[in-house]
């Protein structure tokens, strides 16, 4: 089977087998300290509150980065990314590792599991406490964030055995003692021999930051990896220049492709994203089609991009120059981190070598319930948190099938609030202001807030906010009012594919209002003025479409 992402009927609130408390979910432990400034801040309002903290954080003092010294130009990654970071030498550790992407559990045990534990100990990044029965639990943890530099094995394969100490259970999920390395060694100090199964991710859904989680030992584990190293000196480069400029853009999401049980979660996950980025004034392309977005597509401005459900990377992605610097992208496939060394082969690896910053995936069948949570990445990112800290945040289970690829400390939207207006890019006011008019509308309804987001946006000539919210308007079935939004925001944009996707979406509400003829004569115009560009070919489509005679009835046997 290619492709199986379903809901898994298996509960599990931990590794069942787990002999005590400690072993299923890590025990408890204290961190080193908390910050002062937090008890200083409380009696401010939330947002400020959480704001403050964000700022107080020390995050490169918690953050170690890892690389295999039998990789070529890891060292020089993993220095540099230290550097961009201000990440101290001493957190820069060295293992000699397998060069496979495929590693056994043997070989993660023995080559990264231990030497790290060893190190941890050695540099006092914790302090374990050994219980008079052997078992060892973390009292304090000064590291939070892994940063893995490409080079570093990527998953474990099935061992066909029970491990020692380890008791399968029986199941789609209990029986698997395959994972990610990164999800794995994200358990490192929960000093558990039992790895069949997956655990409960006690920090799923949190709305903590990484050092305030005292309820297990967890790791944030990321990696800097690509097919190409060149790729990942962009990618570190991109999301630091975009903390300080912000990251400004589209969300593009994609609907569900799915047609079995799985449709429903996909289809609330997608919707949810949609109503998120509204509220946060980020303009939103959603298309619910049974396909993917089609190859010409004229995708601009691309920010964010969620979606799912083809096996390898498609559409618009297989072009580059579609994302800004420092977007995350998301597709979910089974399969869809098989490997990162090869830039056509699932969507992990082809999304960031064809420009994102960050993205999430699967080394192996995840299900769908224990893949990660995309609405909930993209809340927690939205919400000024760490791309790490929101990955995990959307994982239910670690010790499983997951990774994440991007700069484990990328906090895209944490202060493009608090940006200086000089430091802003020119391309980014009208992004801006949309962002400020929806954070101080967003509680009005609906209704009164489209109309007050129309009157400002035609007042300003607000392209991207009129687009936005005429798409609102055809999603609620106003189409009258949806194509005369999607008129002004095409006489208000400049550049030529932004233009033909407005008209794309102008013939569509056409279409669907009934005025089949109205869209075919703007087509006909388009065509006509707008210079040639690969994205005039689904007008052309859509001309041939509309022109196209009925097919005959059949005649019925006498």
């Amino acid at each position: 089977m290619t492709i199986r992402i379903c809901r898994c009927n298996c509960r599990l609130p931990r590794r069942q087998k787990a002999s005590n408390p400690a072993t299923r979910n890590g025990g408890s432990y204290t961190r080193l300290s908390r910050l002062c400034v937090l008890r200083i801040l409380i009696f401010v309002g939330v947002s400020a509150w959480r704001i403050q903290a964000f700022a107080a954080e020390n995050l490169p003092a918690q953050t170690i980065v890892v690389f295999n010294t039998a990789a070529p130009d890891a060292e020089s990654l993993a220095k540099f990314y230290a550097e961009k970071r201000g990440i101290a030498d001493d957190h820069v550790v060295a293992l000699d590792c397998p060069s496979e992407e495929e590693i056994s559990r043997e070989q993660y045990d023995v080559t990264i599991a231990a030497p790290l534990r060893k190190i941890f100990h050695e540099r006092r990044w914790w302090q374990v406490h050994e219980t008079s029965d052997g078992d060892k639990r973390v009292q304090t943890l000064a590291i939070h964030f892994i940063a893995l530099i490409r080079g570093m094995p990527l998953k474990i394969r099935p061992r066909a055995r029970p491990a020692p100490g380890d008791t399968p259970g029986s199941g789609p999920v209990l029986s698997r003692n395959e994972a990610s390395v990164d999800s794995e060694l994200s358990t490192l100090g929960f000093f558990t021999k039992q790895i069949s199964g997956a655990i409960a991710n006690s920090y799923f859904q949190s709305f903590l930051p990484i050092a305030e989680h005292t309820t297990s030992p967890l790791l944030l584990v990321t990696r800097l990896d690509a097919p190409e190293s060149a790729t990942v000196r962009r990618m570190i480069i991109d999301a630091t220049e975009a903390e300080k400029g912000g990251l400004w853009g589209r969300a593009y999401v994609d609907g569900s492709h799915e047609t079995s049980g799985g449709k429903e979660v996909g289809d609330a996950w997608m919707r949810a994203i949609v109503d998120q980025s509204h509220k946060e004034g980020v303009p939103v392309v959603f298309d619910d089609l049974p396909t993917v977005f089609p190859d010409n597509y004229p995708m601009t401005d691309c920010a964010l991009y969620y979606g799912w459900y083809t096996g390898n990377v498609a559409g618009p992605f297989n072009q580059p120059g579609r994302f800004v610097p420092g977007a995350v992208a998301a597709h979910i496939h089974s399969y869809s981190a098989a490997t990162l060394r090869d830039e056509n082969s699932g969507w992990a690896g082809p999304l960031v070598s064809r420009g994102a910053a960050a993205t999430v995936g699967n080394v192996y069948e995840p299900y769908l319930e224990l893949t990660a949570h995309l609405d909930i990445l993209n809340d927690r990112l939205l919400h000024g948190y760490t791309f790490a800290e929101s990955v995990f945040m959307a994982s239910r289970v670690l010790s499983w099938m997951g990774v994440a690829v991007g700069d484990p400390l990328y906090r895209p939207y944490l202060n493009w609030t608090q940006i200086d207006s000089k430091t802003l890019p020119k391309s980014a006011t009208s992004w801006r202001a949309y962002h400020e008019f929806a954070i101080k509308n967003n509680k009005l309804d609906s209704s009164d807030y489209r109309m007050q987001a129309r009157v400002v946006g035609a007042r300003t000539r607000n392209a991207a906010m009129l687009e936005d919210v005429a798409l609102m308007e055809l999603r609620d079935g106003k189409f009258s009012t949806a194509i005369a939004t999607l008129e002004q925001a095409r006489g208000a944009y400049t550049k030529r594919d932004d233009i033909i996707r407005c008209v794309l979406e102008e013939c569509d509400a056409l279409i669907k209002f009934g005025k089949s003829n109205r869209a075919l004569d703007l087509i006909r115009r388009v065509l006509r003025i707008i210079p040639e560009s690969p994205a005039l070919q689904l007008l052309h489509k859509m001309e041939n479409d509309l022109t196209k005679p009925p097919l005959p009835t059949p005649t019925p046997h006498q």
